[in-house]
């Protein structure tokens, strides 16, 4: 079954944390990555910019209406994301519990994709 790993950041946080360590958390995460690419089990992911940096359309009385800004003001921001392939909930519980990402005080929201059409 594939997953998405919703990567979420406090971006405050995150951007008051020095330099260095956010560059090695970060390549501590692609070396992960290419761990698991190598096992059979990455498909993919790439990091978000800031959440200062979307742009949200939805629709209004039926127009669609443009805004800066994430959809939702929280303090935690979709920062990127990552799709596996694992058998079940379990081993992408366990492939998770192992992200760098984890000790750079970030989150991580597993949902399994859904292939077809609503169910």
């Amino acid at each position: 079954m594939r997953y998405m790993l919703l990567i979420y950041r406090d971006e405050e946080q995150w951007e008051s944390s020095p330099l260095p360590e956010r560059q090695a958390v970060f390549q501590e995460s692609v070396a992960y990555s290419e761990d698991l690419r190598r096992r059979g089990i990455y498909e993919g992911g790439e990091p978000l910019e800031l959440g200062n940096t979307a742009t949200t359309v939805r629709m209004k009385d039926g127009k669609a209406v443009v805004t800066d800004g994430p959809f939702a003001e929280t303090k935690e921001t979709l920062g990127g994301y990552s799709i596996v392939d694992a058998k079940d909930l379990d081993e992408v519980l366990a492939i998770v519990r192992r992200h760098p990402l984890l000790k750079g005080g970030l989150s991580i929201e597993v949902r399994p994709i859904r292939t077809g059409p609503p169910r």
